[in-house]
This record gives structure tokens, C-alpha cells and sequence, in this order.
């Protein structure tokens, strides 16, 4: 019998990474081997950060830890799991109103990949006000973001936004 590494996909715009991201992250190594966060490259999507942005975020984020992987890939997710030999993707969800868009997602791709499960998480309390879309706008405008986000990512963001209060 052979010890085969569980991994699990997390993936997402990360436009970008917060700290509610960073909760489920965590939660997911709790369960899985290795993570793998990968940035979906979504054409209809206008983001704030570039692709190479986001990945350099993420990867200071997490300072080189072994069981978090960072990558970006655009196409179907299940064939990117397959290709990754991921048994998972992982979803993070905030309240109800996640659950139908997601819950469709994972039945497609459930039936095109009966092998990667679709596992949900639910955000801490902590983090369920907290989106990428709710944080860029409250920096756009000066808020204070601290302690939402990751260091390199508000750094990131005062770059962007340089009213944002320190």
C-alpha cells in the first residue's frame, strides 16, 4: 500500500488574497497533504492585480511553506486537477446565498470528473463580512484594512491606493 499525498485545489480570482482566504487555507491543511491556491485566470473578470501580482502576494503570504503551492491556470478546473492528481477542490463559503452558485459548480464538476470531490468550508465568524471586492473598495476610498488582509497584500494595496490609512 502506498502513502499517496492527498492535495486539494483552492481555486480563485484572489484579487486579491485575504485574511478569510487565508482561514480556509488553514482549515484545508487540517484535512489535506497540500494545498495547491490557484489563481483562475478569468477574462471576464477585470482585476485590480495582474496575474504575476496576485501569485507573488499569495507566495509572501505564505513565506515559502512546503505544503502550500501557489500556481495560476485557465481552462476547465477539473481538467487542472486532474493534471495536478488533486483529489479535492476546496470552496470557502460566507453565508447562504454561496451556496447555490456553488453548489451548481461542483455538480458540473462532478460530472466531468467523478474523482475530484468538491469540498465546501465555511468561513470563520471572523472573516464573514470579508471579500476581495468589499477590501479593494474600502481601500479605494482610505479605510483602514489592516489585519483583513496579509502584510505583502496591503502593502500592495497602498501602492494602489496610496490614501489608505496606516
Amino acid at each position: 500500500m502506498t502513502d499517496k499525498k492527498k492535495t486539494a485545489i483552492y481555486p480563485g480570482s484572489f484579487d486579491p488574497l485575504t485574511n478569510g482566504h487565508i482561514d480556509i487555507i488553514e482549515r484545508a491543511l487540517d484535512i489535506f497533504d497540500e494545498v495547491i491556491i490557484a489563481v483562475l485566470h478569468n477574462p471576464s473578470k477585470k482585476a485590480l492585480f495582474t496575474m504575476e501580482e496576485r501569485v507573488d502576494m499569495i507566495k509572501q503570504s505564505f513565506n515559502g511553506r512546503k505544503t502550500v503551492l501557489v500556481d495560476s491556470f485557465g481552462g476547465l478546473l477539473v481538467d487542472y486537477a486532474r493534471m495536478k492528481n488533486a483529489i479535492a477542490i476546496i470552496r470557502g463559503m460566507r453565508a447562504l446565498s454561496d451556496f447555490e452558485s456553488e453548489f451548481q459548480m461542483a455538480l458540473m464538476n462532478r460530472k466531468l470528473n467523478k474523482e475530484v470531490q468538491s469540498i465546501f468550508l465555511m468561513t470563520g465568524f471572523r472573516w464573514i463580512f470579508t471579500s476581495s471586492s468589499i477590501i479593494k473598495e474600502a481601500a479605494q476610498f482610505g479605510g483602514d484594512i489592516s489585519g483583513m488582509v496579509p502584510e505583502a497584500v496591503e502593502l500592495k494595496l497602498i501602492e494602489k491606493y496610496p490614501r489608505i490609512k496606516q
